[in-house]
């Protein structure tokens, strides 16, 4: 089982840094599809020359050797995630550290077209050039050395994580941790491995801090007031507009939130007992599947299924019986994007991803996407089973791949999603197409004739991944932003982080909890400096650019039965969307496919109508809110 799925990411990692531009762009770096490197790293231009160039001839030199750049740390990233050793770990922060300086030039020398007239495309290349890390190093050069070796700690840190209760020869990983988190119903199991796994944390807490440190004085040095003012800054809006914006979609979903957590907290009660999880009080963390409670569905057969008989198969078993491997996952995946007209998967992506985790040596498990910035050279990183989870996670990490591919043809720097959240949501948008009636077609379950009952148990079984995960989607940049800012200090990291776990997931740790603990590096987007708004956002644009893709579609079925398998028409104006890239503002882009230019929760709402009818008869004598 990978830490994937919501908050799963998606896309690629180069883990020190996330080259937006060709974008390490979601937390897990997104190197988009670049053109290849011709020979050895960019020969540095003349200053007397670099002086003389126009704008536009700026910008296409830097898209130039950007991608030089681009390729060798991409190369690192990618074989530091799946062969984890101090050697690539020095690889990988050298590479990363050659990326940084060049940026830092490229910044600078930009700063010479500031008050000039631009045309629209490059003033949106020299903003997106410096936004092209998630982590701007500080000028200095030791500084910036540091940075990428604090950056490349942090990620073996989490990567080489391990609980060990009784000394070396228990040591558990997280993919083991994980599973129990999903399978045990015994609360002090389910107790101890979730306390074992937040460790990990602890042992990043002061490099965490140095890290933050050197990364806003990198930021301040680009002309912003922070990291956090920084990242928002790439959403088209001022940061204030943008927290706005996110506040309101929030409030569109969370009435649906609160009737699923008043739910699920009394199905919990009655399997635990009221005295563990009690009524009005939040839910203790490790009761509900996951490691960090962004996703409920763990808990769904046994403990949140509505309708116990009524029939709601899913996919493992017959993914077990039929001996499904990770390469026919993957192709299914494949298959449905060509059903819709994408191309074929390139050779070397069967030749040179990793689909399973390997027994040889230590890897990053977290799924993600990856181009190489090498001539159509896209990857994916998995350690996938035959499971429903690990077949969606596919689904979506070849959304990932098919957007890099639909936007090879634009400038480095533009070949990125239109925003972070559009690149999340596009292979997510396809697995809300893979409906029972599509698993049925492909032979994973068996054709069932729909019910009410199995309705509302299809729909309480997906809301518990897509909607339990909003708040935790919400929350970590939240604090991230917070600490960016210095309203977090190191003095409060962990209190204030579960401040915020409690006020919008209702949850507290089933263990007390200090400033000794730094439980935010328990999750992979802490340590690998992954933004996580884009998660948010994506959960949301998904069920947006499937209602559209549904009407291009011609499709009759309620939002929630509609698949757009083997449409071509929708496949048509998916990609028409897609190829823009980030060159024009996202708003251009959602235009473009849906027709409006605000992004809107209404279609979860009309997704999830027959849902959210059930919670509201099924919780009318409890006591809800915490």
């Amino acid at each position: 089982m990978t830490e994937t799925r919501p908050g799963a990411c998606a896309a690629g990692t180069l883990p020190l840094i996330l080259l937006t531009g060709c974008a390490l762009l979601t937390g897990c770096a997104l190197l988009t599809g670049c053109a290849p490197r011709e020979s050895g790293p960019p020969a540095p231009t003349p200053p007397g020359a670099a002086a003389k160039e126009s704008a536009d001839e700026f910008v296409a030199r830097v898209n130039r050797e950007l991608n030089a750049l681009a390729q060798e740390a991409q190369a690192a990233g990618y074989t530091l995630d799946t062969y984890i050793t101090t050697d690539t770990q020095l690889l990988n922060a050298r590479a990363n550290d050659r990326y940084l300086a060049y940026l830092s030039k490229a910044v600078a020398e930009a700063k010479r077209y500031d008050g000039q007239e631009l045309s629209p495309a490059t003033r949106r290349a020299l903003m997106k050039l410096r936004l092209n890390v998630a982590a701007p190093a500080p000028d200095d050069a030791a500084k910036r050395a540091r940075l990428t070796q604090l950056e490349a700690q942090l990620e073996a840190k989490y990567g080489e994580g391990k609980y060990c209760p009784k000394g070396p020869g228990s040591c558990m990983n997280l993919d083991q941790l994980s599973e129990i988190l999903a399978r045990s119903r015994n609360y002090a199991e389910l107790t101890d491995a979730w306390k074992g796994w937040h460790a990990v944390g602890a042992g990043m807490r002061e490099e965490y801090g140095e890290f933050v440190r050197l990364a806003n004085e990198g930021a301040r040095e680009l002309g912003f007031k922070n990291l956090g003012v920084m990242w928002r800054a790439g959403y088209d809006m001022t940061p204030e507009e943008f927290d706005a914006e996110s506040e309101r979609l929030w409030q569109q979903v969370k009435p649906l939130y609160d009737g699923l957590h008043c739910y699920a907290r009394a199905r919990l009660a009655r399997r635990y007992g009221e005295d563990q999880v009690p009524a009005g009080k939040p839910i203790p963390a490790q009761l509900l599947g996951n490691m960090w409670a962004q996703q409920w569905n763990k808990i769904y057969p046994d403990i949140l299924r509505p309708y116990p008989t009524a029939s709601l198969e899913t996919a493992d078993a017959l993914l077990k019986v039929q001996q499904w491997d990770a390469a026919r996952m993957t192709h299914s995946a494949e298959s449905f994007y060509t059903s819709l007209g994408f191309p074929q998967l390139p050779k070397t992506f069967w030749e040179r991803s990793m689909l399973s985790r390997p027994r040889d040596r230590e890897v990053v498990c977290h799924a993600s996407a990856w181009d190489m910035a090498s001539g159509g050279d896209v990857r994916i990183k998995a350690c996938l089973v035959p499971t429903e989870e690990d077949l969606y996670t596919v689904y979506h990490e070849l959304g990932h791949v098919y957007y890099f591919i639909s936007y090879s043809s634009q400038p480095f720097l533009f070949r990125d999603g239109a925003n972070d959240g559009f690149h999340e949501a596009i292979g997510d948008t396809i697995n809300l197409s893979v409906t029972p009636a599509y698993l049925a077609r492909i032979g994973l379950i068996h054709a069932v004739a729909p019910s009410h009952e199995a309705l509302i148990n299809q729909q309480m079984k997906m809301a518990l991944e897509k909607i339990a995960f909003l708040p935790f989607g919400r929350l970590i940049d939240e604090w991230r932003w917070k600490v960016f800012s210095g309203e977090i200090t190191p003095a409060n990291y962990n209190s204030s982080w579960w401040e915020l776990r409690r006020r919008y997931q209702g949850l507290a740790p089933p263990v007390p909890r200090s400033e000794a603990d730094f439980d935010p590096g328990a999750k992979y987007h802490i340590p690998s400096n992954t933004p996580y708004t884009r998660y948010f956002l994506s959960y949301i644009l998904q069920f947006q650019f499937h209602k559209a893709l549904c009407a291009a579609a011609a499709s009759k079925a309620p939002l929630y039965e509609c698949s757009n398998y083997g449409s071509q028409e929708a496949g048509r104006r998916y990609v028409d969307m897609l190829r823009l890239g980030a060159s024009e503002p996202w708003q251009d882009a959602l235009e473009k496919l849906t027709g409006t230019r605000r992004i809107d929760a209404a279609p979860i709402i009309e997704y999830f109508q027959p849902l959210m009818e059930w919670l509201s008869e099924e919780n009318k004598n409890r006591q809800c809110g915490w």
